[in-house]
């Protein structure tokens, strides 16, 4: 038998089902199918903020009528009127009750089974709790005080709530508790609304820029019989049906660049990837990613795709590419994503923040560096001149790129996916043509000039792939059919992934992730 919940043993519980009953047996449906507002609170204040008359002239229906829906989150009788709050997608709006005036929508005391009929008001007083869902039609007026509030005839119990709101300074104070029961973040927290709406703001924009450029949108696979285009652990299920193992995918890249080979020149998809690693402030096991490739550009190309995508997006938020945010350890920083952005070599940013030249180290030299910071010397020693150089980075850079960077031409051994530089000497030197872009130093896209060369590709692969087999469970396995795919011939190609959870922290000002994310991964309670 299923145990019930603790908080089927609570009061406040009880005392709502106790209330539902008793309603159902006043006659008044707890849960209507439909309601049809007229407006929304913010509406109504910006088309009626001049009309509403008094409250005399409202009960006598000489004023603007209006019907809202909404959740009552305060209600307080005074007299024979009682004044409450309705909150609804936009904001809140007071309502006025009046004992004489106002009409439970399907109460009728005269047809009531009880011996002592409820009023019309008393059933409010007495059947409706804060967190109920309402519609209510009446008339505006504007009370002494100057409030714009809607003088109730007719009152629609549209949702009879069982468990009471959240304790705004007591039950939601607790940020985890807040991640994990969202709808009560919601209900408690307008500027968690806001920071939601400019989110799917973003998204929106982000398919508009892209649209404009000649990008095309497309669906590919979440679920994939061989997972590649990042390093990162794969999320592992079985298909059934086919008794086949299967993986949710990490990147979009691999599907999105057979697409490319088969003629299909700009395109873009915006999507969830899963990648079975770390929880913290910037990682999120499930996540949205951007992905977009265009035939015949390079990564310089994606640089100014990047930078004008920024600069249009502050603008369209915030009217100015100007923008003052705080970084992870609370520092507030002012900073400005107006193209062009600062471009630097790897190489280069390690000289000027880290204050090292690493064409000047040997390898010992660079991990006798990484190991004064604590890194551990047995997982350094596996790590090659490249990977060295990039750790650097990481150590060393990262956290001082606060206004937007470009870090360009990074060594061969951070990704198999990327083209050779065109530099003979930089060629030589190992780098390739790849920048990631920074701002309050974390990263927040990544990008390439596509390799298309099907032997490289397939050498890099296999390196990946003995990689794997020697147990780093981050490399890719070979994936033949997108070596074949290649040997079709790939154009030119620039491609970009870019962190929309990332890129929404940062214009939203937030700190976590995870407050940007509906719902993120949490740790068991148990």
């Amino acid at each position: 038998m299923t145990s019930k919940p603790a908080y089927h043993q609570h009061e406040d519980f009880q005392t709502r089902v106790a209330k539902l009953e008793d309603i159902r047996e006043l006659g008044v449906e707890p849960y209507p199918h439909k309601f049809c507002p007229s407006h929304c609170s913010k509406k109504i204040c910006d088309l009626f903020d001049q009309e509403a008359g008094s409250c005399s002239e409202a009960s006598e229906g000489q004023t603007p009528k209006i019907c809202v829906a909404g959740r009552m989150v305060l209600f307080r009788a005074m007299g024979k009127n009682a004044f409450a709050q309705l909150q609804d997608k936009s904001g809140r709006i007071q309502v006025m009750f009046n004992k004489n005036d106002t009409k439970v929508h399907g109460y009728d005391p005269e047809n009531s089974n009880t011996t002592q009929p409820l009023s019309h008001m008393k059933f409010i007083e007495k059947k409706l709790d804060l967190g109920d869902l309402l519609g209510v039609e009446g008339h505006l007026f504007r009370t002494q005080k100057g409030e714009l509030t809607v003088y109730a005839t007719k009152v629609t119990l549209l949702t009879k709530t069982l468990l009471p709101l959240a304790d705004k300074h007591g039950g939601l104070a607790d940020k985890e508790a807040r991640y994990r029961k969202r709808w009560l973040d919601l209900i408690s927290n307008c500027d968690v609304c806001d920071t939601f709406r400019v989110r799917s703001r973003i998204i929106r924009y982000l398919r508009k820029y892209l649209d404009e450029q000649h990008f095309l949108e497309v669906e590919t696979p979440v679920l994939q019989s061989i997972y590649g285009g990042a390093e990162a652990r794969p999320f592992e299920t079985k298909l059934n049906a086919l008794d086949q193992d299967m993986f949710m995918r990490i990147s979009l890249e691999i599907p999105l660049k057979k697409l490319v080979v088969g003629g299909m020149d700009r395109i873009y998809e915006i999507g969830k990837v899963f990648r079975n690693e770390g929880i913290d402030h910037n990682h999120n096991p499930e996540f949205t990613l951007l992905e977009a490739y265009a035939a015949y550009w390079d990564y310089n190309d994606m640089m100014t795709l990047v930078e004008n995508l920024f600069e249009n997006l502050a603008l369209e938020l915030h009217g100015t590419t100007k923008m003052t945010v705080p970084s992870k350890n609370n520092t507030i920083h002012e900073i400005d994503v107006k193209a062009p952005w600062k471009r630097l070599t790897m190489k280069e940013s390690i000289k000027v923040y880290g204050k090292i030249d690493v064409d000047t180290m040997s390898d010992d030299d660079m991990r006798k560096t990484l190991e004064a910071d604590g890194y551990d010397h047995l997982v350094l020693n596996k790590l090659t001149r490249g990977l060295l150089i990039a750790k650097l980075f990481e150590d060393k850079v990262e956290r001082h790129l606060i206004e937007p960077h470009h870090i360009i031409d990074h060594p061969v051994e951070t990704t198999p996916l990327c083209k050779p530089h065109r530099e003979p000497k930089s060629r030589d030197e190992g780098l390739v043509e790849r920048f990631e872009s920074f701002v309050l130093g974390e990263e927040i896209c990544n990008s390439y000039s596509e390799l298309n060369d099907p032997e490289m590709q397939r050498m890099l692969l296999e390196g990946q792939a003995k990689m794997r087999e020697q147990g780093d469970e981050e490399a890719n396995p070979l994936d033949e059919e997108f070596i074949e795919a290649i040997c079709q011939g790939m154009p030119p190609t620039g491609g970009i992934g870019i962190g929309v959870d990332r890129l929404v922290m940062l214009f939203t000002g937030s700190h976590s992730i995870r407050d940007v994310l509906y719902f993120p991964w949490m740790r068991p309670t148990d």
